[in-house]
């Protein structure tokens, strides 16, 4: 929404609170086949990407989402080749992931190329890895693709996704964790970015049961701000076919990469449970 002082509100339904930057100008809007995207020039966040009605990235701290999307699973996993992004149009967590030297193969797949267009001209600092020769861009339709692919052709699927309604809607269902199942090989991990635990439990314990009845027995809640998000507070959950009690933490600690946020202590940080989130899941 917009109003006469050049604020930019995303209103968070059912939470009674609002987030607002003020913004210089709105730099572009269009509706695509799929959403309505903004992008608007803001006072300190840098350029911002609004995507029907709601924050999806900002150039002052899109790195808090885009690293904490990508290395806790990809320190986790034992040896990460071949890793998906479902979603992702931003190109952010493709850079994040492409870091990794173990990556032989990163396909990004997003229904809606006006999203990546658009980030190669407002944010063309998380596009830079676009070229990479193991980065493979698809504009289609990810929950078809994960649907139709073979056993064992994966190792890491990462669900970079808007919020659970629209396009992305299919992307938190049973069905969707079972086909990421049955394509993902013997180590395979799924992680999905899943909303705020001050906001949005319901959702979280909902998305945690639909895997565990697709067949993953280890799941991982991984708690990270975020602060153009509802809340400021934001986490993604991992569910594995293997245990996620270690992660690679030696790889971690001598990351030949450079971070903004993630580090060795931020990744066993990140996996520490709040006592109301606990006890909201049944967990000890």
């Amino acid at each position: 929404m917009m109003n006469p002082s050049q604020w930019f509100t995303e209103q968070a339904p059912g939470a009674e609170s609002a987030f607002s930057l003020k913004f210089k100008q709105k730099l572009h809007e269009e509706q695509s086949e799929y959403q309505f995207i903004e992008i608007y020039e803001t006072e300190d966040f840098g350029n911002l990407m609004v995507i029907d009605g709601c924050t999806m990235v900002s150039t002052r701290d899109n790195f808090l989402y885009h690293e904490m999307m990508s290395h806790p699973v990809l320190f986790t996993h034992p040896d990460p080749k071949r890793v998906w992004i479902i979603g992702g149009g931003d190109c952010g967590t493709l850079r994040e992931i492409l870091k990794h030297p173990s990556v032989e193969q990163a396909v990004q797949i997003d229904i809606d190329e006006r999203v990546t267009r658009l980030a190669e001209i407002y944010f063309p600092e998380l596009c830079e890895s676009n070229n990479d020769p193991r980065a493979d861009l698809k504009f289609i339709d990810g929950i078809k693709w994960v649907k139709d692919a073979e056993p064992n052709s994966v190792d890491i699927i990462i669900v970079d996704s808007t919020d659970p309604a629209g396009p992305a809607e299919g992307l938190f269902s049973k069905a969707f964790y079972r086909d990421c199942f049955n394509c993902l090989s013997e180590h395979g991990m799924v992680v999905q970015q899943s909303e705020s635990p001050l906001y949005h439990m319901k959702l979280i314990g909902e998305m945690r049961d639909a895997m565990s009845s697709a067949g993953f027995e280890h799941l991982q809640t991984l708690f990270f701000p975020q602060a153009i998000y509802p809340s400021g507070w934001w986490s993604a959950t991992i569910a594995s076919k293997a245990s996620l009690a270690k992660f690679r933490e030696l790889d971690s600690a001598n990351k030949n990469f450079d971070t903004t946020y993630y580090n060795v202590d931020i990744h066993k940080a990140s996996l520490a449970q709040p006592e109301f989130f606990k006890k909201a899941l049944g967990l000890k």
